[in-house]
């Protein structure tokens, strides 16, 4: 159904996606059969670049005691990209991957500001359409180094509660 929306619900408040199935129906498809399994609930947004982007996604994320592989989960399988002309703006939710185009299969980021450089390159699957300020505040979640030395890991936990696919006239 294209009429349903995202839900995104974090301790900062909750965002609303809505898909783009018209440009990405497996990738669409793919995130909302997980959510609706409650794969994303009790996740975290577990790196958080300044004025970029946010990223969760990551089911390793329910266990602290795994944090050094927060980054390198993945639902058992990998789906193939859906490379399309959508923009990488503020707003925008897309898959994230490793260097191989189709290594895609339960992350994501969802970006903070202007990342044309993305463009073609990642699957852009849909957009906050409410809830800006509540991403806004996410990405100005205090970080520090992580593993690999870039400035993205939270300081404090970013959690996600859940994360519910809705009927989009359910949402006002």
């Amino acid at each position: 159904m294209s009429n349903e929306v995202a839900v995104i619900k974090t301790a900062q408040g909750e965002m609303v996606l809505e898909f783009w199935p018209d440009v990405a129906p497996k990738t669409v498809e793919n995130f909302k059969t997980l959510a609706k399994k409650g794969f994303y609930d009790g996740t975290a947004f577990h790196r958080i670049v300044k004025g970029f982007m946010v990223q969760g996604g990551d089911p390793l994320t329910k266990d602290a005691s795994a944090e050094h592989r927060w980054g390198t989960g993945d639902p058992g399988y990998k789906i193939k990209a859906e490379f399309n002309d959508r923009k990488h703006q503020r707003g925008v939710i897309s898959m994230a991957r490793s260097a191989s185009p189709d290594s895609a299969g339960c992350q994501f980021f969802i970006c903070l500001g202007d990342a044309s450089f993305l463009d073609r390159q990642y699957t852009a699957f849909g957009k906050v359409i409410k809830g800006e300020d509540v991403l806004i505040k996410l990405g100005e979640t205090a970080v520090v180094a992580g593993n690999g030395g870039e400035r993205s890991k939270p300081t404090a936990r970013v959690g996600v509660e859940s994360i519910k696919i809705v009927p989009a006239d359910s949402v006002k």
